[in-house]
Formats: C-alpha cells, sequence, structure tokens
C-alpha cells in the first residue's frame, strides 16, 4: 500500500524528526496540537495541523477518536505514532487499520503481547529468553527487598518506585498506580527484584512483513535518572568488552521479535551485568527516544525503513554493520541539584552550535527580549556544524529538538527540550565532542540539566565505560551537577554582566552617551550593580573607569579592552599577582585575554530581569537586582513555594497539625509526574493556602510551618505577657 501523506499522532521533538523524513522522501505532513502547542515548531512546519482541544494529555493526544477524525479530515492515508502517548496502545492501533489507514508500527497482536509487561515476560521465557521472575506485589517479602514497583502499560520511568522496606509499599504501590494511569491510562502495576548496580543494554530490531529480522545493533542507557535514561550510547562499552556478548543479545533479541511475529521497528531491553549476563525487560513496539545513535553507527533512516516496511518494501538480508560510536544526551528542563525538579517557562534562548532554525519568517512564536534571541522573524538561520534531525556519517553533531528560541515549556508533558547527539571514529572523541558542544551552547531563560550532562561525559568513569545505572549514586550527584563555571569565574562573570549593561544603558542616552560609563572629572565613588545566581548568591559589582582605565573592587590588574550591550572582553591576570613596579611586558605576559558574551530578557529599561552571560570560563545565568527591595517580595519563614507549576493532587495534613522535617504535606502533579512538597523542618503547620485539585504557579506559597523554636519563643512571649 503506498503512502502520500503521514499524520504524526505525536508532538515536540519526536513529530518534527518523523516530518524531517517524509520531506525527505516526498511525503506529505498533518500534525496534531492541543491549545498549548498551538504555536509549537511542529505545527508549524507540518503542511496541515488539526487542533485538538484542550491542554492535558488526557484531553488530545491520548484521544484516539480525535486523532483518526484529524486524519481523515485532512486527507492523511497513514498515522505514525512517534513515541510515548498512544504508541503502544493496541485500541489506538486497531482503530487506525479500521478506518482505512496505514499504521506505521507492529501488528496489533505484537502490540497487545508485548504491551502488558508481566505477560509479555512469560512468553519470552516461553521462546527461551532469560527473564528476571515477576512479583505478585500482594506476596512480597522482607527478603525479596529491594523492588522495582513498574507500570505494566508503559515506560519513561511513570509509574516507577524503588521499595526498600515493606512499611513503604503500599503508599508507593498507590502513587505507581496513579502515575501510570495519568500517563498510559492503565493502573496495573508488578513488582521484580531490583538490582542497585546493572547495564541498561537494549538491541534495536527491524523486521518487514516478508519474514526477515534484524538484529540492527545494541545501545547502551545505563545512566539514569528516576528510572529514565539520560544519556545514550552505540556501540555499549560493556557489550564491546565481553567476549560472544553481542551474539547471543542479537539472537535474544531476534528470538523475542519472531515469537510474536513483529514487524516494523521495536527495542528489545534487557538488565545485563558486568561479566555479561542479561535478562529481558521489556520489548517496545515502537521508535525509541534514542534511534539516532543506532541510525549514526549503520547509516540507516529508521523512520525512513518504517514508512517502507509499512508499505509492504523487503528489507535486505542483512543489516549494515556498525561503525564509529555516537552518544547522545537529553537535554531537560530540570534542576538536578534539586531532586530533579522540572522546569516551565520560556526558553529565550537554544542555540546548540547555533543549529539551523526551519521556522518560516513571521511565524508568530514570541521570541527572548535581547541581544540573540533568534532569527524567527528573519527566517532561517545557518549553521556549518550541527544537523537537524540527521543521520551522520561523518564526526559531528545532531540536533533533535521539540523547542526553538520563544518556545514555552509548560506543565502538561515532559520537560525535555532536545536531544544532542555526537558521532565520531571512537567513544573518546565522541564524549569530548559533545561534552565541549554542550558547553559552549546558549541556552537561556530555565535551568537545565546541561552542567550535569557535561561533568558525565568528562567524568574518568564514563570515559572508562563504567557506566552502570547507580552512576550518579556512586559518583555523587551534588558533584555531577555543580556548574561548570567556579564561583570566581561567576563572578568576573558578572563583571563582565555589569559592564555590558552600563554599555546598554551608555547606548539609550540621549546625552553624552559618548562618555565612558560613570566618567567624571574629578574621583568619584564606584558605579554598582547587583546580581543574584544560584552560585553566589547576591553579589554587588563596584567598579570605576577612569583616565587610567577600568578599576574593579575585589580585582587588580583587570584591564578593559572593549565593552559594547552584547560582549564584553577583558584582560585577565592569572598566577601570581606580581609586584607594583614589576616591568609591564612581564604582567601582560600573565594575562589572558577573555570575551564574555552577555544577553539581558526584561522590559527594556528594567533593573530586573535574566542576564546570561557565555564564555569558555562556563555559562552563568544571573537576576540583576533593583536598586531598592520591595519589602512585599519578602518570604516568610518556614514556607512552602511551588518548585514549578501544576495541580494539588492532595494533602497530607491539615493547619494544625505538628509535622517532621521531610515529612509530605502535599503532593503536586506536573509534566506526568508526582512531586512530593515536604516540611523544610519539625513544627506546627501554620497555613495551609490550597486544596485539593487546584492549579498553582511556580513561586506560590502553599503552606507555611512554624518551626519549633519559632514556636517556643511565641510561647514564651504569651507567657511573660
Amino acid at each position: 500500500m503506498n503512502i502520500s501523506t503521514v499524520l504524526v499522532a505525536n508532538r515536540g521533538e519526536i513529530a518534527r524528526r518523523v516530518f524531517a523524513t517524509c520531506r525527505r522522501m516526498g511525503l506529505g505532513t498533518v500534525a496534531v496540537y492541543s491549545d498549548a502547542d498551538a504555536a509549537a515548531p511542529h505545527v508549524l512546519e507540518a503542511d496541515a495541523a488539526i487542533r485538538l482541544p484542550g491542554n492535558t494529555p488526557g484531553e488530545t493526544y491520548l484521544r484516539a477518536d480525535l486523532i483518526i477524525e484529524a486524519a481523515l479530515a485532512s486527507g492523511a492515508d497513514a498515522v505514525h505514532p512517534g513515541y510515548g502517548f498512544l504508541s503502544e496502545n493496541a485500541d489506538f492501533a486497531r482503530a487506525v487499520i479500521d478506518a482505512g489507514l496505514v499504521w506505521v508500527g507492529p501488528p496489533v497482536a505484537a502490540i497487545e503481547q508485548m504491551g502488558s509487561k508481566v505477560e509479555s515476560k512469560k512468553m519470552m521465557d516461553a521462546a527461551g529468553v532469560p527473564v528476571l521472575a515477576e512479583l505478585n506485589p500482594a506476596e512480597v517479602t522482607a527478603d525479596l527487598l529491594p523492588v522495582l514497583i513498574k507500570a505494566s502499560a508503559g515506560g519513561g520511568g511513570r509509574g516507577m518506585r524503588v521499595v526498600r522496606s515493606l512499611d513503604e509499599l503500599p503508599g508507593q504501590l498507590e502513587a505507581a498506580r496513579r502515575e501510570a494511569e495519568s500517563a498510559f491510562g492503565d493502573p496495573t502495576v508488578f513488582c521484580e527484584r531490583y538490582l542497585e548496580t546493572g547495564r541498561h543494554i537494549e538491541v534495536q530490531v527491524m523486521a518487514d512483513t516478508h519474514g526477515t529480522v534484524w538484529s540492527v545493533g545494541e545501545r547502551e542507557c545505563s545512566i539514569q535518572r528516576r528510572h529514565q535514561k539520560v544519556v545514550e550510547e552505540a556501540p555499549s562499552p560493556l557489550v564491546e568488552r565481553v567476549d560472544g556478548m553481542r551474539a547471543r543479545l542479537f539472537e535474544a533479541a531476534r528470538l523475542a521479535a519472531e515469537a510474536i511475529g513483529y514487524e516494523g521497528a521495536g527495542t528489545v531491553e534487557f538488565l545485563a551485568d558486568e561479566q555479561g549476563e542479561f535478562f529481558f525487560l521489556e520489548m517496545n513496539t515502537r521508535l525509541q527516544v534514542e534511534h539516532p545513535v543506532t541510525e549514526n553507527t549503520t547509516g540507516l533512516d529508521l523512520v525512513r525503513l518504517q514508512l517502507q516496511v509499512a508499505q509492504g518494501h523487503r528489507l535486505p538480508a542483512e543489516p549494515p554493520p556498525m561503525r564509529g560510536h555516537s552518544i547522545e544526551v537529553r537535554l531537560y528542563a530540570e534542576d538536578p541539584a534539586q531532586d530533579w525538579q522540572p522546569q516551565s517557562g520560556t526558553v529565550h534562548r537554544l542555540e546548540i552550535g547555533t543549529a539551523p532554525s526551519v521556522i518560516p519568517a513571521n511565524a508568530g512564536i514570541e521570541a527572548g527580549h535581547g541581544h540573540g534571541a533568534g532569527t524567527l522573524g528573519s527566517g532561517v538561520r545557518r549553521d556549518d556544524r550541527v544537523a537537524e534531525f540527521a543521520v551522520l556519517r561523518e564526526p559531528g553533531v545532531r540536533l533533535d529538538s521539540g523547542v526553538v528560541d520563544g518556545s514555552v515549556v509548560g506543565v502538561h508533558y515532559d520537560p525535555m527540550l532536545a536531544k544532542v547527539i555526537s558521532y565520531a571514529d571512537t567513544r573518546e572523541e565522541a564524549a569530548h565532542l559533545l561534552a565541549t558542544t554542550l558547553q559552549r551552547a546558549k541556552i537561556h531563560g530555565l535551568v537545565t540539566n546541561r552542567d550535569l550532562l557535561v561533568r558525565v561525559l568528562r567524568h574518568p568513569a564514563f570515559l572508562a565505560g563504567d557506566t552502570d545505572t547507580a552512576f550518579f549514586a556512586t559518583h555523587g550527584l551534588e558533584t555531577l551537577s555543580a556548574p561548570l563555571a567556579s564561583e570566581s569565574d561567576e563572578k568576573l562573570s558578572l563583571v563582565a554582566a555589569a559592564l555590558a549593561d552600563a554599555a546598554a544603558n551608555r547606548s539609550r542616552a540621549r546625552v553624552g552617551g559618548g562618555l565612558p560609563s560613570g566618567w567624571r572629572n574629578l574621583p568619584a565613588q564606584p558605579q554598582s550593580k547587583s546580581y543574584e545566581s544560584r552560585t553566589t548568591g547576591k553579589h554587588e559589582v563596584r567598579y570605576r573607569i577612569t583616565r587610567t582605565g577600568l578599576e574593579v573592587e575585589g580585582y587588580e590588574g583587570l584591564e578593559l579592552i572593549e565593552a559594547t550591550p552584547d560582549s564584553v572582553t577583558l584582560l585577565v591576570p592569572v598566577g601570581r599577582a606580581g609586584s607594583a613596579d614589576e616591568p609591564a611586558a612581564d604582567r601582560a605576559r600573565r594575562r589572558v585575554r577573555r570575551r564574555f558574551e552577555v544577553a539581558r530578557y526584561g522590559e527594556s529599561g528594567s533593573d530586573s530581569g535574566l542576564v546570561a552571560v557565555d564564555s569558555p570560563l562556563g555559562p552563568v545565568a544571573a537576576r540583576r537586582l533593583p536598586r531598592f527591595e520591595d519589602p512585599s517580595e519578602h518570604i516568610a519563614e518556614g514556607s512552602l513555594l511551588a518548585p514549578m507549576p501544576g495541580a494539588v493532587i492532595r494533602l497530607g495534613a491539615a493547619v494544625g497539625d505538628r509535622v517532621e522535617q521531610g515529612q509530605p504535606v502535599l503532593w503536586l502533579e506536573a509534566m506526568k509526574m508526582e512531586h512530593t512538597i515536604t516540611a523544610p523542618a519539625a513544627g506546627m503547620l501554620a497555613e495551609l493556602n490550597v486544596t485539593a485539585g487546584q492549579q498553582v504557579d511556580v513561586g506560590t506559597v502553599l503552606a507555611i510551618v512554624q518551626p519549633d523554636e519559632s514556636a517556643e519563643n511565641t510561647v514564651d512571649a504569651d507567657n511573660q505577657e
């Protein structure tokens, strides 16, 4: 059956990825979108787009009936499900086929058989694939701990919990069921033995309708947070090291696919130990998030193969051999140092090696307010180094992203901003290339996991291939998530920010704009600009520009070469300070020329707003502080603030209750995950400002805990009266 137009029943990065291949094949494209995604890049790139009224997945991307109506109304003749949402929903696949549309995916029966992780393990065991025994939650005993609770109908870390004590089991089961129901529409969960350390290895399979089954190549996805992959690579360092492991893996994956009559692209996932023994975890009957690393190491376009298989084409007898090495990282809007809290808001700038934008001019997405806010208004932005959605055959970097400058990351969907993928001849080269590209990237507007990713890629254990599932616990999340810029480098970057801000002010001045900032005939007090960052807290930059040059308090020998609103170039002393009468030539030899790029976001002329400074020292983001503080902005001691926008799903305490430090006070649901808000200290719950079901914005004061010490002081004061 021929395909002419493809509707992608998904959003964001994967929709754009499928569209890219469709364009290369000369196929038409149709997007679906929620109200929250009305101005999203995947909508603007498609030939046609159909609105799904509402915002939440349950109202939109999980509505099979609306998506099929959209396909028929738009004239699409095929549906590609992407990953997540309905991609592994057998009823959806059946409805697509019943509507006379081509389903770009495996047979319905295969989806059903693999859709239940409980039943799929039994089937794989019968087929001769090694498995970990499934445990009934009601029969878990202390000697079986720790166990992992898993959602039977989904993946991606949703509905997964590690349980180390029987007391925790009932509550964690309840939470896992709620999360699974919200994400997949099925609350079924099960347990299995949890291996504290292991290697997550998966095999990409591709099968046609004529009986050919490929084991295309393996990937290693061991570095994970909350059971969701963060770094993925092909080939696997473990498989490369263990003799004969690849052949055994490929045979197990082939047996799994043949056992269910599989067709199309799929992934068989295994948990392995250091000796090369492995156990079946699950089979994902769809394209994986991490498929680009397999594409780069094989030269295959897996989406193209999916579309060809759906049209009845034959695969060659054998897949191409793997060559080189490819590493993918998932760039998330989240704060690893704060328990991986997801972030929401505007992405002012996302420039990974100045990747080209394919959004047309005047697309209607609001760009950031500041230097380098993007080129959406003027069309395509060019680049020689980074390719979007392309199979790499030469060393380089690929970007697969669902956001562009000005995109808004909301609370209804996963907070992944982009997948950044490197390809090189060797693993070490691929890691260095990817780390350097990420460090140089301009990512403005949201806290991300970028610094963590760079530190992982440069970590000696990672470079040695020691990448088990306990990587973050073993090497310390606090260390790995530390900012790339040291405290001293950040303060120097804020000096550059102050000088750029001053240059911007002078450029707007109507009188004396050509004079140096703060110029006076006689010596004057230093100028002052204050900033607040996550690393240094509040920091004041005090400086003067005199006849003899730049003077900055706390720095000696700093020389200003150039300052514009967009960039600052300084000569920075290094090494020992030297003596005052030291020859100028000797002092100059110990100074390094550094250039800082500065971008500001916020209302024009405002003293408050985001300033982003990018340099080889590391990215720095800070907030410009006003000269005078607003007393109304002070937050009471013991306040519990909403770390992100979301919905209050339940309460754990009432006003007047005594709470212990770390005790759950309420739970928020945001970005398809539950987030627990706990008491910051032991004391009394003095205020509770929300109710179950209420939507809250980031920074909302949810509750106030009056700490014990404060409570005792209050009682003493009452007694004295």
